[in-house]
């Protein structure tokens, strides 16, 4: 879908316009969804309203109603006929679609003052942005402590996407089930409760930073399955920290597009010393290149800046062409690759070469 210029001169002119003034169009957009305007006039359908209508239903003064639903008319957010401003397909979707709610909130609770620091992010490698949240070098040595609406925010977008996938690999995993499954980079700990509520014989290894860990641990405890997990603190990327073994299936899910290439590989090589033999490695990942729609690609290409200015500044949601060709300088080689996992994700399952 990125093979040809899709735009004609005049729809160049126009797009580079709306990037111009992106940065109000988006705080406009915001405040169109969050004040009300736009589910004002999805309960005005068919009729409409006037200006002094979504003032009165909004609580908005009269000129600022007007400002807004006419930066909305730009944006093809509303439309207007005699005077009476209607929701369109657009601002449905602003209003109603949760995919739509969770980009934009992590957009803008996350991203969006970082994102001015994004220039020297680049030049210097370094997450240039993060100070905006915290005091931290990386986003992931903060995370359970970013401050609020960033946190419930960033968890969103993460769950979002996993818990779309996370059910179908279980069910695969199910099929075959290891006795003892190492997670790395656990997160919440949200998929080895899964795998643990689902597979009654299987015990769970935790491996991530400490500050991870406890958090998942308060997790596991909530939910009464403890018993059966092991904990492994540990940073990936200290060099004298080798993964633990025992594991005959090890998984990492939305955990590698966290470090650079060279950083991966480096993590891979641990991997693949864990690996028992005839153990498997489980790779859920996002790629841009292997998406159905251009919505979806566009969504991760522009998530790459979150990781330049945000998270660490040195990786990427990555074409899987790049990461793919990782797997061998790590001494793995793929044995099945299956898109559209959870509508977005791929799985890379991988045994020693």
């Amino acid at each position: 879908m990125f093979d040809k210029d899709p735009l004609s001169a005049l729809d160049a002119i126009t797009a580079a316009q709306r990037l111009a003034f992106a940065p109000l169009a988006f705080h406009a957009t915001s405040a169109l969804r969050d004040r009300g305007v736009l589910a004002a006039l999805s309960k005005a359908t068919p009729h409409g309203l006037g200006v002094d209508g979504v003032a009165k239903e909004t609580g908005l003064s009269t000129y600022a109603a007007r400002v807004l639903l006419e930066a909305g008319l730009g944006l093809h957010i509303v439309w207007r006929r005699e005077e009476r401003f209607h929701l369109g397909k657009l601002g449905y979707v602003l209003l109603h679609d949760e995919m739509t709610r969770v980009n934009f909130d992590f957009g803008r609770d996350v991203c969006y003052q970082a994102a001015a620091h994004l220039d020297e992010s680049l030049t210097e490698g370094k997450p240039s942005g993060l100070h905006e949240l915290g005091p931290w070098a990386t986003l992931y040595e903060g995370l359970s402590m970013l401050p609020e609406p960033a946190r419930r925010s960033w968890f969103a977008f993460d769950h979002y996407y996993s818990d779309q996938a996370f059910p179908a690999v279980c069910e695969r995993l199910a099929a075959e089930p290891p006795a003892r499954l190492l997670d790395v980079g656990c997160n919440t700990g949200k998929w080895a409760r899964m795998c643990l509520e689902r597979l009654p014989q299987i015990e769970i290894g935790l491996a991530d930073l400490p500050i991870q860990l406890d958090t998942a641990r308060q997790h596991l405890q909530q939910s009464g399955l403890i018993e059966r997990c092991h904990w492994h603190p540990l940073d990936l990327l200290d060099a004298g920290s080798p993964l633990p073994s025992g594991y005959a299936t090890i998984w990492m899910s939305q955990l590698l597009d966290c470090f650079s290439e060279a950083q991966i590989v480096a993590v891979l090589r641990k991997v693949r010393a864990a690996l028992p033999p005839g153990g498997r490695l489980w790779i859920l990942e996002l790629f841009w290149d292997r998406q159905r729609f251009e919505a979806a690609a566009f969504s991760l290409q522009q998530t790459s800046l979150y990781f330049s200015c945000v998270a660490n500044g040195n990786s990427q949601m990555y074409d899987s062409k790049v990461f793919l060709a990782l797997l061998p300088e790590a001494g793995l080689e793929v044995t099945r690759l299956t898109d559209g996992v959870g509508r977005f994700h791929t799985l890379v399952e991988c045994a020693a070469a």
